[in-house]
């Protein structure tokens, strides 16, 4: 039997061929994947990465497609989306538990209705819980590293760990799970008793600094180059000049220079030329190097026939 009627036989209605990744970005750019699938839950999501492994084929996991740029001629392998049903959140004392595809504000919200509190660094930041743990998400003087009590992961060879959280290894926008071939299924947080209305008003404040502050008006992936030590990549890329500079449709933004947009029509093509632009002007100008915080994911390393 093949690959793709394998997948079929498994996913069912859950799986579709050559879907436009750019309807799963918040970049809003990216071409498609040969499949993309939405396990119904943990047993299937296990099984469809067990196919790929078997049948050697590239396999992705998206959670909000908020940190992603897709390229332009999408994804030769499949994309295995948690967001749609591997999201449940559920609160156990002063401790939250979320699948992986659970979006950060809707864990934050959760937090807040239990009145627990010490989770609203991550009220707006547009990722996943599985993203969130990868990367170490952070904002605001929070990350995640400061509220994981345990990571549950899923192993290459199928077992499933439990790290604690001095098992993680986090860092600044890294962690254990990086590179390591592991999948985040869950995560817990462990928080403390608050005031629900106290919650309320620090996330309402820093949904006012984000609107303030960073281009939520256009499509973007968030930060786009990581902090270098001692300095602030916006700043550097302000001093450069180049706000408002663009390629095609991607532009630095005005109100934020750290924010690489899509202004329109802006292909994957078009922000990574950007990006070359910004990390040489900086290189030159301030003799920092930047690193892209934003991953790139592509291209179509192998074709599949149609389903």
């Amino acid at each position: 039997m093949d690959f793709a009627r394998e997948l079929s036989m498994l996913a069912g209605d859950r799986v579709s061929a050559e879907e436009p990744l750019s309807r799963h970005t918040t970049f809003r750019i990216g071409g498609p994947a040969s499949y993309f699938v939405t396990p119904a839950d943990e047993e299937e999501l296990a099984a469809v990465i067990a196919l790929c492994r078997r049948f050697q084929v590239p396999f992705f996991l998206l959670g909000n497609g908020s940190n992603l740029l897709c390229a332009d001629d999408g994804y030769g392998g499949v994309v295995v989306n948690t967001t749609a049903c591997l999201n449940g959140i559920k609160t156990e004392g002063d401790k939250v538990r979320a699948c992986a595809g659970a979006l950060l504000g809707s864990v934050a919200r959760e937090a807040m209705a239990a009145g627990l509190t010490g989770f609203e660094f991550a009220a707006g930041i547009p990722g996943s819980v599985g993203g969130a743990m990868v990367m170490n998400a952070g904002a605001y003087g929070g990350e995640m590293s400061q509220v994981t009590e345990w990571v549950r992961v899923l192993t290459p060879e199928g077992h499933i760990l439990t790290l604690a959280a001095d098992e993680m290894d986090f860092g600044y926008r890294r962690s254990a799970v990086r590179g390591s071939g592991w999948i985040v299924l869950e995560a817990c947080f462990a928080l403390k008793a608050g005031d629900r209305e106290e919650i309320r008003a620090r996330m309402d404040e820093l949904a006012a600094r984000r609107r303030e502050k960073q281009p939520l008006e256009y499509p973007s992936a968030g930060s786009t180059f990581k902090r270098p030590a001692g300095y602030f990549a916006a700043r550097l890329i302000e001093d450069a000049g180049l706000k408002g500079c663009s390629v095609g449709g991607a532009c630095v933004s005005e109100k934020h220079a750290g924010f690489v947009i899509n202004r329109g029509g802006a292909t994957a093509k078009d922000v990574l030329a950007l990006c070359q632009l910004i990390k040489k002007r900086v290189k030159e100008q301030a003799g920092v190097e930047l690193q892209m915080e934003v991953e790139v994911l592509g291209g179509r390393e192998c074709h599949f026939p149609p389903m």
